[in-house]
């Protein structure tokens, strides 16, 4: 299983204590030091609307990416496309939202109205030699409208992957999912998709079923999945919205279960510890605080 980092993106985002340039620099070096080698580095939206993103280019000019780690720069549209270029990223992420009323506080548009903008840029990104994935975000529920029916999510996937990204993700905005509802809307994504495309899924611990999310996407065949060191995040346009399922947490999941991500757990954790004061408050993930297992045992 491969393992998207977020903290430095979304798991920063909504946070409302701004953390430095240079924090936001050593966080993306810390998971690159413990293996992960798929990192959201930063996202270039406006920032008067997130102003925790408003360094992604210093972000990105104080990084350096050693052989096989890509840097991942997020946006919604072409504004935010050619300066995510320009900054020099590997891989853009473009996110839809599956609901309309969502999709129009966050973009001010139709989900329809995204797609058709979010296929116009994977085609701008490919013809700029980048590799790129869309989100649909509230794949499992929004929080103006509520339930996101099957068939709803369906035509959104269907329109997706005539987009034709590199990669497909769904999102699981405001953790509301339950491994049922993985198994269900991934086996509409591996029914629509080419085998050429990959998929990912975005999962929030709102809920506290992330890691048994994590367990159904590996059964569903996800090629990737997201996470965020310590559990750090939050989507800003979603009330109430807290973090995503935290990296380490995931990390001891497949180490147990015999699955590989090569991630250092060790590595992991030291980070979470060292993000946490920064972020001023306790953090979500469970292994900055029990460890790992097994343990040394006294005498």
């Amino acid at each position: 299983m491969e393992i998207c980092e977020v903290a430095p993106r979304d798991g920063l985002q909504n946070e409302k204590t701004l953390i430095s340039t240079e924090n936001k620099i050593e966080l993306v070096n810390r998971a690159i030091d413990a293996g992960v080698r798929r990192i959201e580095v930063t996202s270039f939206v406006n920032p008067n609307k997130v102003p925790q993103m408003a360094d992604a280019e210093a972000v990105m000019a104080g990084l350096s990416a050693p052989e096989g780690v890509s840097f991942i720069g997020v946006m919604m549209n072409q504004r935010g496309l050619d300066r995510a270029i320009a900054a020099g990223v590997h891989e853009v992420n473009i996110v839809v939202v599956a609901s309309d009323t969502f999709c129009q506080k966050n973009q001010g548009m139709t989900s329809r109205e995204s797609v058709e903008q979010a296929a116009a840029l994977v085609a701008n990104a490919r013809a700029a030699g980048l590799r790129s994935s869309i989100t649909i975000g509230a794949a499992f529920g929004c929080p103006f409208e509520g339930e996101i029916s099957v068939v709803r999510l369906r035509e959104i996937i269907s329109d997706v992957v005539a987009a034709n990204p590199d990669e497909i993700a769904l999102a699981d905005t405001i953790g509301v999912a339950v491994p049922t509802d993985v198994t269900e809307r991934m086996a509409i994504v591996n029914e629509l998709k080419p085998t050429s495309m990959k998929s990912r899924l975005h999962l929030h611990d709102t809920r506290h079923t992330g890691v048994a999310n994590a367990v159904a996407a590996l059964e569903a065949g996800v090629n990737t999945l997201d996470s965020s060191i310590a559990g750090a995040g939050g989507c800003p346009f979603a009330p109430a919205a807290t973090g995503n399922v935290a990296t380490e947490d995931l990390i001891y999941l497949f180490n147990r279960m015999g699955e590989t991500t090569g991630v250092d757990l060790d590595k992991i954790i030291s980070a979470a510890t060292w993000l946490e004061p920064l972020l001023g408050k306790p953090m979500a993930g469970a292994l900055a605080r029990a460890g790992d297992f097994p343990g040394s045992l006294s005498s």
